[in-house]
């Protein structure tokens, strides 16, 4: 069986991502999604292995200190999330392309990783000015948080320049899910 290939997905909050994402694990079900490991508490009815592998915060350095992780960031204090390699061999083992939804700096790490068996497509708004309409539209966040997104952003737009294979930028939404598939089908079948 041949090895699956690794896809990776960063943007902006705002841009879209998760949207594009669902829609191509829908036209390609050989998509698998990468569950990153955390030392958060699970939320509601949240499972260890569905929406995250949980461990404790020791779990998790002892896992950076052997090496196991692709990717790794500590958010907050305390607060980690990684992909585990692993994981990741498992899926592609078994044929799957996995696909990874990373902040920019995990997406740029993975694709070193993993050179030309990972495609990286950065996704963006067509402007600053459409992710703060996107976001406010949405009513899930205070103002404060819309601004420290916005201003994440601004930086992501900036660090993802020549950084990731492709740029799709999401304007339209018909046309980015078209631009996307595209894109994953021919990285897929080459």
């Amino acid at each position: 069986m041949k090895k699956g290939k690794l896809l990776i997905f960063s943007a902006p909050s705002g841009s879209g991502k998760t949207t594009l994402v669902n829609y191509l694990r829908e036209e390609i079900p050989s998509i698998a999604f990468s569950v990153s490991a955390t030392t958060r508490e699970p939320r509601g009815t949240e499972q260890n292995g569905v929406e995250y592998y949980f461990m404790s915060l020791d779990e998790f350095k002892k896992r950076v200190e052997n090496n196991e992780f692709l990717e790794w960031e500590e958010v907050y204090p305390g607060r980690c999330y990684g992909t585990l390699k692993a994981v990741v061999e498992k899926m592609r083992e078994e044929g799957h392309h996995v696909a990874f939804d990373v902040d920019v700096v995990g997406g740029t790490n993975v694709k070193k990783f993993y050179g030309d068996d990972a495609l990286s497509v950065f996704i963006q708004a067509p402007s600053i000015e459409v992710l703060r309409e996107r976001l406010v539209g949405r009513q899930t966040d205070s103002m404060e948080e819309i601004e420290k997104r916005l201003a994440k952003a601004d930086w992501e737009m900036n660090f993802a320049q020549g950084k990731f294979d492709i740029t799709i930028i999401n304007n339209d939404l018909e046309t980015a899910k078209r631009d996307i598939l595209e894109a994953v089908q021919n990285f897929i079948e080459k």
